[in-house]
């Protein structure tokens, strides 16, 4: 009967740890600052110049090419000299706080 017991206090104490303590960032998938840094894609409106992030703003797909647009105004402004706009580089790519054009 002791055996039993002394099993559950560790299986209890093992239960805590794992849940609140250093284990816990295992099971839900928290690693801060253990995962190397992602590069963001950082888009160039092409009517306006400003910078919009890959999940912001408009899009439009020109020749297999994707062009992101801070407003709605813009995408219009693209949309009716697009010959012209769609040949401006479109992207930055942001590594490490360094940009560099795509």
């Amino acid at each position: 009967m002791g055996g039993l017991f002394t099993l559950l206090i560790y299986a209890g104490l093992f239960y805590l740890f794992m849940r609140f303590g250093c284990g816990a960032h295992m099971t839900h998938g928290h690693h801060h600052g253990h995962e190397k840094p992602k590069d963001k894609e950082i888009f160039i409106d092409p009517v306006c110049g400003k910078q919009v992030a890959d999940d912001e703003g408009y899009g439009e797909l020109v020749d297999k090419k994707l062009f992101r647009f801070c407003s709605k105004t813009c995408l219009e402004k693209f949309d009716e000299n697009k010959a012209e706009l769609s040949k401006k580089p479109n992207t930055l790519l942001v590594n490490e706080g360094q940009q560099h054009e795509a």
